[in-house]
């Protein structure tokens, strides 16, 4: 039988590794897969382009050789251009979701640019065209038997509260829980999770130190600057109510996904353990309180 405690996974941005040119050091596949074996995660998300091996038998039996599977990975996509149809590109990479048996789709909505320090303010035809795309995409995915989910980030269209309230208003998408981004954003995870918990088909597990989140929100700090700061901390360290956001995901059944994610930026090889130390607290910290609510 199947726990949520079984379903526990990983996320190479927790080990520093990031598509953003230029984040910082990244660490091999082969030291993040191992260390994610050891503190006994079950999955991983892809990773950025190129991390994992780009054949999908190939990178399946690379995850397995750790006991490992494939939970599915982060997209970023340009949705809300007129002139840019992203279901071609997105319909090439489900090839590779139905090769390895990942199942999750987790899109965002990319403005286009590098990084996530920036970002330009959607008019009312931009809207239009990215809550029909996220239908389409959720559509396209649903075909393939994999589960589209949008994750509101930072620096993406998709931020803010009332963006979020705009596209569970505005189209059939489930979410991506990403409880710390949603902090960052301006939303409390734990009411979201309250209010929707239908719409959450996929979680991303972060903890956040608010203060720093909110010198983000005011444009004191860059997010990267934040990050860089350590904004984002094991669980259990931050802000983030994860007892009741566990508490009304159970209340509705929630059998998806608990994807760690502690947003790292490293300037060279750690010396000693490394990231893994904070993977193996918030490992801990997750087990105890999905067996706690059981």
């Amino acid at each position: 039988m199947t726990t949520s405690t079984d379903k526990i996974a990983g996320a190479p941005i927790s080990w520093g590794v990031c598509e953003v040119p230029g984040w910082g050091y990244q660490l091999s596949p082969e030291r993040v897969l191992r260390e994610m074996q050891q503190v006994g995660l079950a999955a991983t998300e892809f990773g950025p382009d190129g991390f994992l091996p780009a054949d999908p038998a190939v990178m399946a039996e690379l995850l397995a050789s750790r006991h490992l599977t494939a939970v599915g990975g982060f997209t970023p996509v340009v949705l809300h251009e007129a002139g840019h149809d992203p279901v071609p590109g997105i319909d090439r990479l489900l090839d590779g979701y139905d090769a390895s048996h990942a199942g999750v789709l987790v899109l965002s909505a990319a403005t286009g640019r590098d990084g996530y320090d920036a970002r330009p303010d959607l008019d009312e035809a931009g809207w239009k065209t990215l809550l029909a795309n996220l239908d389409r995409l959720t559509s396209l995915a649903a075909a393939r038997g994999v589960r589209a989910v949008l994750h509101p980030h930072v620096g993406t269209m998709v931020e803010r509260g009332d963006e979020v309230r705009r596209v569970l208003e505005g189209s059939s998408i489930s979410l991506c829980l990403d409880t710390g981004h949603l902090l960052i954003g301006g939303t409390d995870p734990a009411e979201l999770t309250r209010q929707a918990p239908d719409r959450v088909a996929h979680t991303h597990f972060k903890d956040v130190n608010d203060q720093l989140a909110a010198q983000v929100r005011s444009g004191r700090l860059t997010y990267t600057e934040a990050v860089g700061r350590g904004m984002y901390r094991p669980l259990g360290c931050g802000d983030v109510d994860f007892a009741a956001i566990v508490s009304h995901l159970r209340s509705r059944d929630y059998d998806g996904w608990y994807v760690l994610e502690q947003d790292t930026i490293l300037t060279e090889e750690p010396r000693g353990e490394g990231p893994v130390a904070d993977v193996r607290d918030s490992a801990d910290y997750l087990r105890a309180l999905l067996t706690a609510t059981r």
